[in-house]
């Protein structure tokens, strides 16, 4: 089937042809904030985050390269992956994934990054902001916990912004509540939106099942 991409882009521009540009656009259409809201932020973490980070095993990394790109990335391991190495300094090891390096790429680019930590089967979140560099120096390396082989080099962050996050979003969502989750056969495999975004036209759900299955099974090689 031929897919018209050219009729989303007609529909963005449409859109945004009317789009609010202005910031006292936005505000007239939301209530000011609470002052705890900002008033939460703070620029180092505290005994009680520093623990947040220390209970995590998933982070998602936001980053962009130099033309404003945007992107986001899982990152996983076990409870504690991420270190602190002080209050304003962390240091995430990289592990083994598509080897297309788009977070450090982009921080390479631009030397920042925003994080989102969350805790499997808990509705609190913490949210880091800051500067970002990425180092092969071996006497950090040595020190970080390893996702299964050791690190190659690691994403360190300097804490700008700290907060906790509002953990209504994960309530709407019903993320950890298995029984209101979406059924497995209501969406597509894994393996079947690869082959579609692929279209390889010699390629089968099979193969690529096998190869996700041998992924799987070397995940940390």
């Amino acid at each position: 089937m031929m897919i018209d991409t050219g009729a989303g882009d007609r529909l963005f521009e449409s859109l945004r042809a009317d789009a609010l540009t202005g910031l006292d656009q936005l505000r007239e259409l939301y209530p000011q904030p609470n002052a705890n809201a900002f008033r939460k932020e703070i620029d180092h973490l505290t005994e009680e985050t520093r623990a947040l980070v220390g209970c995590s095993s998933l982070v998602f990394i936001g980053s962009a390269d130099a033309e404003g790109r945007a992107d986001v990335t899982p990152r996983g391991g076990p409870p504690g992956f991420v270190s602190v190495l002080d209050e304003r300094t962390l240091a995430i090891p990289d592990a083994t994934g598509n080897k297309r390096l788009d977070t450090l790429q982009n921080v390479l680019q631009t030397g920042r990054v925003g994080l989102l930590f969350l805790i499997p089967g808990r509705p609190t979140t913490l949210r880091v902001n800051g500067r970002a560099c990425v180092s092969a120096r071996p006497e950090l390396l040595a020190q970080l916990t390893p996702v299964g082989k050791p690190p190659v080099t690691a994403l360190v962050v300097h804490v700008e912004q700290a907060y906790p996050h509002c953990p209504k979003s994960l309530m709407r969502g019903n993320a950890w509540q298995p029984e209101r989750w979406v059924p497995a056969d209501a969406q597509p495999t894994s393996a079947e939106v690869t082959l579609a975004q692929l279209n390889l036209p010699d390629l089968t759900v099979e193969q690529i099942e096998e190869a996700e299955r041998e992924s799987l099974r070397l995940r940390y090689e």
